[in-house]
């Protein structure tokens, strides 16, 4: 009896554990939306925890639920919750439950829709195919420029938005670019029209009386093309209008945009984009941008987005990196690698102000680490021999080389032979200035480092410095000389200085039977 007893015991004692578990989950393994036991939980800004797809369709459809305690989550920023998910696997580990899946898309779509009352909600068109072809009919204003940026531009200006600024500035550097998915049109096209007309009436509104309230009403709007029509209302506003920059830019605004970043439909994303750097191209405006949680989702777009979007976001990022004080959050949030990988293999126009806004982030010590930690000496000077990025590249290389760890990570890297080689081969260094950075980077890698004399020896740099010297800039000649100092003493010792034997056995040291100070003296 007692060993029945004890099977018996063991055996009901099973049973409940695992049928309990299997019915009642802790209330913090289920996502408030949907639910179910979560598959991918993210943190959100507010704090709340929710399934990560949950807070995509959210975002898509611009939802914002309200929570069984009467709160409001905030859906700006989404960090993966490893811990939780970590916590799930091994409840269902231990209690013997099933697994959870990875939800669909549409079946959580179907709740968060049900929560909004899809009865009393506007139509939407849902087809993203539709909306692409309806897109299609009118490319200058949804995928193009809107003709746009006619002139050459301004090297310290957003090349992803110059509809914003410098109509007709002669650009401080001389690398202008005119990436190929421009629309050189000056005219105006029906579409554009339409939308100017509309711009026109809505401009006194928006920037006067209610400021940002008929923005932020349109762009809340739950129809897709009410929100297409909303960004493409800002991005012209914003376009030239640096009042309309400053009174537009609010909190709420910026929540709304931030919403409509995340959208899965081409045009709302590329427009976001770009009125968000034309938002950032007002000094005042940059610091307030990075505050309200942008730079995350410009991130998500770098690595996400659509073709358009990336050029867009790597743009705004080059804008808001000009404020020294954004440039070491920017880099702790994560917008390095991204960058860089945008870098190599984006279109034209991402590669140009993705490697000026890798300069300006490489400013500060922080950002210098965490970017050679990425392998980014490698990458950087394979891009030197790429004639078109040589002139931006080499200024993320200056900076690099003003740190031990850049210069040691880059001398390894045979950053000397490539850059003596750029010399030596003018023709891929597009103007004078591009050379003579070529020769400060070289300059700052000859700083206390015993390997360079030797790297450079090998890579024929004496014969390139003396072709500097002869017809270089003022700044590069001196440069120039001061690296053939340090080059021309040691080979000289080599060539015809012979050992004093006795001297080295009374102090230890070789040194030149004639005194280095006399030698130079008759130079």
């Amino acid at each position: 009896m007692g060993g029945k007893g004890k099977i018996r015991r063991w055996r009901i004692s099973f049973y409940r554990s695992s049928s309990a578990a299997k019915k009642e989950p802790p209330q913090e393994f289920l996502c408030p939306i949907s639910k179910s036991l979560m598959f991918d939980p993210a943190v959100v800004s507010s704090g709340q925890t929710f399934e990560r797809v949950c807070v995509l369709v959210c975002g898509d459809l611009g939802f914002t639920p309200t929570l069984a305690d009467g709160s409001r989550p905030d859906f700006s920023t989404v960090i993966p919750n490893l811990a939780l998910k970590t916590a799930i696997l091994n409840w269902c580990s231990k209690t013997g439950s099933e697994r959870p899946n990875p939800p669909l898309y549409s079946d959580v779509e179907a709740i968060v829709r049900s929560l909004m009352g899809s009865s009393d909600s506007p139509k939407i068109r849902v087809s993203e195919r539709e909306l692409l072809t309806a897109v299609a009919q009118t490319p200058p204003v949804l995928f193009s420029h809107a003709a746009t940026e006619l002139n050459p531009r301004n090297l310290y200006s957003s090349s992803s938005s110059e509809e914003s600024v410098v109509a007709n500035a002669t650009p401080l550097l001389p690398f202008a670019t005119r990436p190929s998915c421009f629309s050189y049109s000056s005219s105006p096209s029906t579409s554009s029209e339409f939308v100017s007309e509309e711009a026109s009436s809505a401009n006194v509104s928006s920037t006067s009386s209610g400021e940002d309230e008929n923005f932020v009403t349109r762009m809340r709007n739950l129809d897709v093309y009410e929100q297409e029509q909303a960004v493409i209302l800002l991005r012209k506003t914003t376009r030239t209008n640096e009042e309309a920059r400053a009174a537009l830019c609010s909190e709420r605004l910026l929540f709304a945009l931030k919403q409509l970043l995340k959208s899965r439909y081409a045009a709302v994303q590329i427009n976001a984009a770009a009125a968000l750097v034309n938002l950032s191209l007002e000094k005042d405006n940059k610091i307030k941008i990075v505050r309200a949680g942008v730079v995350p989702l410009l991130i998500d777009i770098l690595r996400n987005g659509f073709e358009e979007s990336r050029e867009h976001a790597a743009g705004a990022l080059f804008s808001l990196a000009l404020e020294d004080e954004n440039k070491t959050a920017i880099g702790v949030l994560g917008a390095l690698q991204p960058l860089l990988h945008e870098l190599r293999s984006g279109t034209r126009r991402s590669r140009h102000d993705a490697a000026l806004a890798l300069y300006h982030l490489t400013l500060v010590q922080s950002n210098r680490v965490k970017i050679m930690k990425l392998g980014a000496a490698g990458i950087l000077l394979g891009l030197l021999k790429d004639a078109e990025l040589a002139a931006r590249v080499v200024l993320v290389v200056c900076n690099l080389a003003l740190c031990d760890g850049g210069r040691a990570a880059l001398l390894d890297a045979n950053a000397v032979e490539t850059l003596v080689a750029a010399l030596r081969n003018r023709s891929e260094l597009d103007s004078e200035s591009t050379r003579e950075n070529c020769v400060a980077a070289l300059h700052s890698l000859s700083h206390g480092s015993l390997r360079f004399k030797g790297l450079a020896r090998d890579a024929g740099a004496v014969e390139v410095l003396r072709n500097v010297v002869d017809t270089g800039s003022n700044r590069a000649r001196e440069k120039a000389g001061r690296m053939l100092e340090v080059l021309r003493g040691p080979k000289e010792a080599e060539d015809g200085a012979e050992v004093d034997w006795e001297a080295v056995m009374k102090e230890g040291v070789s040194r030149p039977r004639h005194g280095l100070g006399k030698r130079y003296g008759t130079n």
